[in-house]
């Protein structure tokens, strides 16, 4: 490989790499705050109530959630 490869596939490690740590760290601590306060995902959908508007959503394609 040339010196010019190895650089971009460092680069690219490191900015991939970090963004993935700090997303893993983040919902890590995201779920340990829902825990000690005693709430759950369940019970934030359910806050929303079943008057909650259609919205649109990216996840591996754009879809319509409700």
């Amino acid at each position: 490989m040339e010196p010019a490869s190895l650089w971009a596939l460092t680069v690219a490690a490191i900015y991939f790499g970090s963004t993935i740590a700090t997303g893993i760290v983040l919902r890590k601590a995201c779920d340990w705050l829902m825990g000690r306060v005693g709430v759950g995902l369940d019970d934030v959908h359910a806050q929303a109530g079943p008057n909650r508007g259609i919205r649109d959503a990216f996840v591996l394609g754009w879809r319509s959630k409700r």
